[in-house]
């Protein structure tokens, strides 16, 4: 997936309400998907949590098909900051 189609798929997934807290996707070279609340956007701004990983990893999260838990215990996705957040997003993703 492209930067474009991982942003409007965050985007549906938040668009009832996301999380009060800032979370940034830093996809390494791909760019970065920056969400507060049900904003999304592609700035790259300082987060409350960061978590790295690939697009392709992402495409795989927002699709249902990659298990978050096993995607940090396998170094697949690493998370910087708050990990409160990270864990909140389960609910909204």
């Amino acid at each position: 997936m492209t930067l474009e189609q991982l942003t409007e798929a965050v985007r549906g997934k938040v668009a009832g309400g996301g999380i009060d807290d800032s979370v940034k996707f830093d996809l390494g070279d791909a760019g970065v998907i920056f969400m507060e609340g049900s904003t999304v956007t592609n700035e790259d701004k300082d987060a409350d949590c960061t978590i790295t990983i690939s697009a392709d990893n992402l495409g795989e999260l927002l699709a249902g098909e990659l298990n978050p838990t096993m995607a940090f215990m396998s170094g697949k996705i690493k998370v910087a900051g708050a990990m409160g957040v990270a864990m909140k997003l389960s609910s909204v993703l």
